[in-house]
Order: structure tokens, then sequence, then C-alpha cells
């Protein structure tokens, strides 16, 4: 295949848009070289670093609503950390977990251990989603709110007829700072920074309500054996203090703040969910109307904001399209490489322009002509 080069009209003026790190504005890297790099090598027990701690939690609850009661907790590692936490620090007896991707299976793996009943999964078929259903015995209840490696959005939304005092835990990895939502709509709103918000890895945040909160401290302050590390407790000790257990990586708190600040600035939640929307829908408009291309989602419904999935005809190679991308500086748009779909898939996050994405769609149609 000779080199095909896109036309520079046709090209994003960022073209990141990777579902894993997420591109981080130019703005953001600034400000860290003159403000961030001064707390480097600083201790995160002290004012400057604990101060930037409780912009980053402050900034959140005015992101997130404000929900009275509730409370912002950070801890290190990421996500999957935070599987682990939950199961010894969380879930009670038994949990209920709507699986409609990888992610969503990773988290109901880590609720099968010794100590907890085994899960109730509810297993969709990737690209669908199902719904969870009340059941007698459980007391928690875990769906992903995105989806990341299919491209599927489930509602932040309760259960009717559930067993008094369960927990709703909704994975915002992907959605959180980009999807808007009712946060009394659920009890364990977590994530990690290194999407919407245009951070690196290194932490899990969770938006907590009361009564998570009461049930973490009920379960450490009983006989089971919780690995400090993996202590919700412990996080929620640290949190109230603007820390976190172990040194956080300053960079990834700097990073996050900035674009909380950027995302309040101009309007909160409801600004960013309207750029992640007008992105998205983009995409779908143009690979319904493709001869090439269809949305992975059938379903308009389920189609997610933030994470766009797009299945190319058998006579279109999705993985050679990408490698041309690449190689014109449009990155990171190969599938989840567990779906082993031929497809390409498109964060549309909330530091993404609509301007680079709709240049993507003629850069896309592009090389398809061009390797026809």
């Amino acid at each position: 295949m000779s080199e095909i080069i896109i036309p520079n009209e046709f090209l994003p003026v960022d073209g990141r848009f990777g579902c894993g790190p997420s591109r981080v504005r130019h703005e953001q890297i600034a400000a860290f070289g003159t403000e961030g790099a001064k707390l480097m090598g600083t201790s995160h027990r002290q004012a400057p670093v604990k101060n930037l701690v409780k912009r980053v939690q402050e900034g959140l609850m005015d992101l997130f609503h404000s929900p009275e009661g509730y409370e912002i907790v950070i801890g290190n590692g990421g996500s999957t950390a935070f599987w682990d936490a939950a199961a010894f620090s969380l879930v009670e007896n038994k949990a209920q977990n709507l699986v409609h991707g990888e992610f969503g299976a990773k988290f109901a793996s880590a609720l099968t251990n010794p100590w907890l009943q085994k899960p109730t999964v509810i297993n969709g078929e990737p690209g669908a989603r199902l719904e969870l259903q009340a059941e007698a015995g459980v007391d928690s209840y875990a769906y992903a709110q995105n989806e990341t490696s299919t491209g599927v959005v489930t509602p932040v939304k309760r259960l009717a007829g559930v067993d008094e005092g369960s927990l709703f835990f909704t994975d915002a990895t992907s959605a959180a700072g980009g999807i808007d939502f009712d946060p009394l709509e659920t009890d364990v709103y977590y994530f990690a920074p290194q999407k919407n918000f245009a951070s690196d890895g290194g932490l899990w945040l969770s938006l907590m309500s009361p009564a998570a909160v009461e049930r973490a401290e009920r379960i450490a302050a009983s006989d089971r054996y919780i690995p400090e590390f993996l202590s919700v407790k412990t996080a929620i000790d640290n949190s109230r203090l603007n820390q976190t257990l172990n040194t956080p990586a300053i960079s990834t708190l700097f990073f996050l703040a900035e674009q909380i600040d950027w995302m309040n600035a101009n309007g909160g939640l409801a600004w960013a969910d309207s750029r992640t929307k007008a992105s998205s829908n983009h995409l779908y408009d143009w690979a319904e109307a493709s001869s090439f291309a269809t949305p992975f989602v059938t379903n308009p419904e389920h189609r997610s904001q933030v994470v766009v999935t797009i299945d190319f005809d058998a006579a279109v190679d999705a993985a050679a399209v990408a490698k041309v991308l690449r190689a014109n500086g449009i990155v990171d748009t190969e599938p989840y490489r567990k779906l082993g779909r031929n497809q390409l898939r498109v964060a549309t996050f909330t530091a993404t322009d609509l301007g680079d994405v709709q240049k993507l769609t003629k850069a896309i149609d592009y090389v398809v002509g061009q390797l026809a």
C-alpha cells in the first residue's frame, strides 16, 4: 500500500481521539508549566498540595450539582483498584451486576470472592443494553454508566422494589464530566480522571451518598479483613483531610483541577453534556448516511455520547483506515482490542472540539476513497 497523505483541510487541529488516556488541553499543560510544576517534589501532607486536593473536591461537588450530604472521596489506584476496594469495603453480602461490555464484567469478577455470595450477573450482548432487576437478598446494584469497550450508555437511575438499604454503584469512568445526571439517583458514582477530565491515571474518585459512607464505616468496624490500601473507610478519612493514603501524582491532580475549573467556568455539567452530544451526534449521523459505515450500537437510546463505535462493511478494512489515520497524526481510533470487530472507536470527551470531529469524518471518507 502506497503512502496516503490526507489533505491539510481534512486534518483536525488536535488528532487525539483515544478512549483510554484522552487528549489533555494545551491550556492545562501550559498552566502546569507555570503553576503545577511548583508543587512537584513537595509533600502531599502540606498546605499547597492539600489545597489542590480541596480544589478538586469542591470543584467536583459544584460540577455534580452539590447533593446534600454527599462527599467526594479520593483513593490511590484507578477504577480497577476501586473494584477491589468495593469488594472489601462496600458490598455487604451480595451484588447484582449489569454487564454489557468488558469493564462491567471486570467489576462483577471482582465481587466473586470467598466472603461474598456469588453475584447475580445480567449479561447482555455487546452493543445492547439490558436492565437491572429488583432481587431479594441483593444489597448492591452495579452498572457502567458508559461501557467504554462498546459505547453503550445506561441511565443513572435507582430501581424500585429493592431491599431497604440497598446501594447503587455507577461506574462513571468514561462518563463522569461528559454526561449530565442526577446524583441523588445513585450512591457510589466512581471514576478515574483520564477520560472527560483530561488528566492521567493513578487515582480513583467517587461521589458517595451518606448511606454509602455509613456502610463503609460499618463494614470497617466489623471483623472483615480489609487491607488498608483497599479500605474505603481509610480513603474517606484521608479525603476529609484533603489528602490520599499514599502520595498521589501531583500532575494528575493538577490537570484534573484545571479541567474541572474549565468545565465549571463554561457552564458546568450541562455545558459539557451539550459538547459531547454535539460531537457524538455528528459521528452517528455521518455513519448512518455513509455507504460503508453504521453505528455499532443499533438502538439510538443505548448509544453513548462520549464513546462512539462505528462498524465498517467487510469491503473496508477498518484497521487499514486506522493505520493511515495514525500515520497522518490522527491517533487512537482503533477498536477495543477484545471486541474483535471491523470498526473504529472514537472518544468524544468534553475536551474534544466538534470541529475536529467534523474533520475526522472527512479524513475517514478520504482515506476510504483512496483505499478503494
